[in-house]
């Protein structure tokens, strides 16, 4: 079998590549020269730790650019002023956020709040006439989910999901392995996600925020993974919570949890996501061979092979090439694919509700 080079293989899958260089991590980042015509201006809600990947992906980004920011913290907004020269007019707090409506400087809003908050400021911001992005998991029940996309129906503006992985040169590797049954149909994934963690102030730590534990932060991948790459929707959830060792930091959400999703074409997934331990890897095993990566689901660098031979893909900046990709149809008027749309949050909140559902009963759940 033949792997594509990075160019080839995005061409393929419709993905631009634009002219690429190497920052100093050896990502590749797109230049953002060599487009001149409109871009996407985009607000972030929310300045912590991820909302600088995406500012730093923002600034390597071909169509897009960071013009405004929400924050209920005044030192973080003085810092980031500088740091990323937003003018005043386009700096919010949480109290004055609805203003924006009247901002023509920004197109897009990007919530990047504690998931119990994404609710919220997407019904907000679609009350505001401006495109929304969400970060996953899209919010923290199938409910709010249903009312967010409905919201943003009625408004007549576009919802997604920050998937980012679904732009990502290995990923998409996977998905068409799976999906074009390369190796025969896939009989048996295993993907698991987990990082060890020891802050007590936390917000994924506190359920009225983060709506569980390692599930809804980082298992989301897993599952993610698992339903991409058979193309399928899961039929019937198992599953079982890990022991506590830390009752203390872990009186509110899970500290580890494993789950199986049977799909219907015969595929079984297994997954795990814990709040103890590190691991990042995937394996999908069928008729004809294997394919796998390891690390898999997280920030990266990706390494995998298969029963063939080795995967090699360039590593991207996985925040610039997301956006850029979502700016595409919205600069043009388009409508987002549906691989990334709140309609794809609401397909993993349903998985996810199952999960916890089934490691609380010890019953199979049958979706």
């Amino acid at each position: 079998m033949r792997y594509h080079t990075r160019r080839d293989f995005m061409q393929l899958m419709g993905i631009g590549t634009g002219l690429a260089m190497l920052d100093g991590s050896g990502s590749t980042h797109i230049a953002a020269d060599d487009y001149q015509g409109p871009k996407l201006r985009i607000a972030l809600v929310g300045l912590g730790n991820y909302a600088t990947y995406l500012a730093e992906g923002l600034k390597s980004s071909k169509y897009c650019r960071l013009t405004g920011i929400v924050t209920g913290t005044p030192g973080k907004a003085e810092k980031w002023k500088t740091q990323y020269n937003i003018p005043p007019k386009n700096i919010y707090n949480y109290q004055n956020f609805d203003q924006i409506k009247d901002n023509s400087d920004i197109d897009l809003v990007y919530i990047v709040l504690p998931n119990s908050m994404h609710k919220e400021f997407v019904i907000r911001t679609a009350r505001a006439g401006k495109q929304v992005i969400t970060e996953k998991p899209m919010a923290t029940s199938v409910k709010d989910c249903e009312e967010m996309i409905a919201a943003c129906a009625g408004a007549g503006v576009q919802l997604a999901v920050g998937y980012r992985l679904h732009y990502e040169p290995y990923h998409l590797e996977l998905k068409r392995l799976g999906q074009e049954k390369v190796f025969g149909k896939v009989k048996l994934i295993e993907v698991s996600l987990g990082y060890r963690t020891t802050n007590p102030s936390e917000w994924r730590l506190k359920k009225a925020l983060s709506g569980g534990g390692p599930l809804m932060n980082i298992g989301i991948y897993c599952v993610q993974a698992s339903r991409y790459v058979t193309g399928e929707e899961p039929i019937a959830v198992t599953a079982q919570f890990g022991p506590v060792t830390n009752k203390e930091l872990f009186a509110e959400v899970e500290e580890s949890i494993t789950w199986q999703l049977k799909f219907p074409g015969g595929a079984v997934a297994t997954s795990s996501s814990s709040y103890a331990c590190s691991v990042d890897r995937f394996y999908a095993g069928a008729e004809k061979g294997f394919f796998e990566l390891s690390p898999a689901v997280s920030y990266g660098p990706f390494r995998g092979r298969t029963s063939n031979g080795a995967l090699n893909f360039a590593d991207i900046n996985q925040q610039a090439m997301q956006m850029d990709e979502i700016a595409k149809p919205l600069l043009k008027k388009q409508k987002l694919p549906s691989h990334i749309s709140g309609e794809e949050g609401l397909k993993d909140l349903r998985v996810m509700e199952a999960i916890y559902k089934a490691a609380a009963t010890g019953r199979e759940i049958i979706l």
